[in-house]
């Protein structure tokens, strides 16, 4: 409802503008009445008493003509005037109802500030409007309205806007934010500079948001119809900000999600490329060897991993087959991994003349170049096609099985510590000669440590069992018949990298 005062001035307007109407509308009916008879008269100059009964009908059916247009005009012109007086689109209850409803469905900022816009313009008619909401920066920035450049952005934490929202202290309410009349000076009253003086403000209303912290202003210049803004005015005012408050809360949370859900998809982008990195390292090539057939695998528990392999030739009939296992999974043991083989890469032609020497470095290099608590296992095995001799170092890995042809079974165990961990390090080398029909199984601890249902591993026993049992494959497919068997034991539950590397000597 409207204030009383308010109600009576635009009263007395309405009755003033609906009664000049009026008149105008007489005035105007009797100027159509004089040009109808100016026009008319000289057919009707020479009347007759036959003629008589045709004037009167005509001037009937005009004056009937007359009398139904101007009703007509009178009644539509008079809702037009009454609507402009006293607007159905006023009454707060219908400006909310409508705006609730359309607020739900704002999907984002500049939404919601055109529907402020249009409903709060409707309303209340302002000569100007500026709708500023809180941008990711903590700087309130126009959405809506026409401002100058330095006025585009303005910080939050100005002292004005303290006084918009003031926060309650530690055995207080917060006080609720209301509507402010300015002219150009600050809500608290005095006559200091005033920041949004450029914008004529005639009413301030502060956009509240969780614990009433700002998240938006409206800036409301003098009303066209040069009424103030009165009490009622300022309450529909604060009812909308407190209403566009808890949307702009919703959009933001809309906001933050999307931009968790971007980022998360971000991510996962990055990581299949990294995986594609990776594999990459991954041998591409087997070198050829006469006397020796093997192959090699990795299944990653998550897209990147820290098990390594890696067949390299170090000269014709020179194979060294490596198998490493880094501390850490995911991206810290993939970096890792990638380290550990750029040192291998960079040096390994050492391990022809002398291998200690290698990993002597390699271990040097990762200790300068990892964490106190990153280490690897590592095996480095050298194998010559002619004598059919495998020297190799076992760095703190688990013991590779050497499947003899004659059923029998060999461990090659450790020879050394692990790799990165201290920084004096000694190494010391073994070696084992190869028959034909014997097969190596060098493999990380994804393997044995596969947990089913039950909590139960899968075991060097049961990687013995299926290679025993399945040795007349031809190693790729004894390496898949391997692989197979851990997932179907673990359910397709992966917790750890499984990585395989058989080698089997030819007849």
């Amino acid at each position: 409802m409207l204030e009383i005062p308010v109600l009576l001035q635009r009263s007395a307007r309405y009755l003033l503008v609906q009664r000049g109407f009026t008149i105008l509308l007489a005035l105007l009916s009797v100027v159509v009445v004089w040009i109808f008879v100016l026009s008319f008269a000289h057919y009707l100059k020479p009347l007759t008493e036959a003629a008589m009964p045709g004037g009167i009908a005509l001037g009937t059916v005009f004056g009937s003509l007359l009398l139904w247009t101007g009703t007509g005009v009178h009644k539509r012109v008079g809702i037009s005037i009454y609507r402009a007086f006293f607007r159905r689109a006023y009454d707060p209850r219908m400006i909310l109802q409508d705006l609730a409803e359309k607020t739900r469905t704002a999907t984002d900022r500049q939404e919601l500030a055109a529907l402020l816009d249009y409903h709060l313009n409707q309303a209340l008619q302002p000569s100007s409007l500026v709708v500023y909401f809180e941008s990711n920066d903590h700087q309130l920035s126009a959405l809506r309205g026409n401002v100058p450049p330095e006025l585009k952005t303005i910080p939050v934490t100005l002292a004005i806007m303290a006084k918009l929202v003031p926060h309650g202290g530690v055995d207080r309410h917060f006080e609720a934010p209301r509507a402010w009349e300015s002219s150009a000076e600050s809500p608290s009253g005095n006559t200091e500079s005033f920041l949004l003086a450029p914008l004529h403000p005639d009413c301030l209303v502060p956009i509240p948001g969780r614990d009433s912290r700002l998240v938006g202003l409206l800036v409301l210049g003098a009303r066209l119809s040069e009424e103030s803004y009165s009490s009622d005015d300022k309450r529909l005012l604060a009812s909308v900000a407190s209403q566009a408050g808890v949307a702009l809360e919703s959009i933001g949370l809309g906001e933050k999600i999307a931009e968790r859900i971007e980022a998360e998809r971000r991510i996962a982008q990055e990581m299949e490329y990294a995986k594609q990195v990776q594999a990459r390292l991954f041998p591409q090539k087997l070198p050829s060897m006469k006397t020796l057939e093997y192959a090699g695998g990795c299944i990653q528990a998550r897209q990147v991993g820290g098990d390594y392999y890696d067949f390299l030739e170090l000269c014709p009939g020179r194979l060294a087959l490596v198998l490493a296992d880094i501390a850490g999974k995911g991206i810290s043991g993939a970096l890792l991994m990638a380290n550990l083989q750029a040192n291998l890469l960079s040096q390994y032609a050492v391990a022809l003349d002398d291998l200690p020497r290698l990993l002597k470095s390699v271990n040097q290099l990762f200790y300068e170049n990892s964490g106190d608590s990153s280490y690897v296992t590592l095996l480095f095995a050298d194998y010559d096609d002619s004598s059919r001799r495998l020297r190799y170092v076992n760095c703190g890995h688990l013991p590779p099985l050497l499947l003899r042809a004659d059923g029998k079974l060999e461990r090659l165990t450790a020879t050394n510590t692990v790799l990165g961990l201290f920084e004096k390090w000694a190494c010391a080398v073994a070696e084992v000669l190869l028959a034909a029909g014997d097969t190596l199984v060098p493999y990380t601890d994804g393997v044995t440590e596969a947990e089913n249902a039950n909590g139960e591993q899968f075991g060097e026993s049961r990687l013995v069992e299926t290679a025993l049992a399945q040795r007349h494959l031809p190693v790729s497919s004894l390496l898949e018949t391997i692989v197979t068997t851990v997932q179907e034991f673990s359910g397709g539950e992966q917790a750890d990298d499984i990585t395989l590397v058989l080698a089997r000597c030819r007849s």
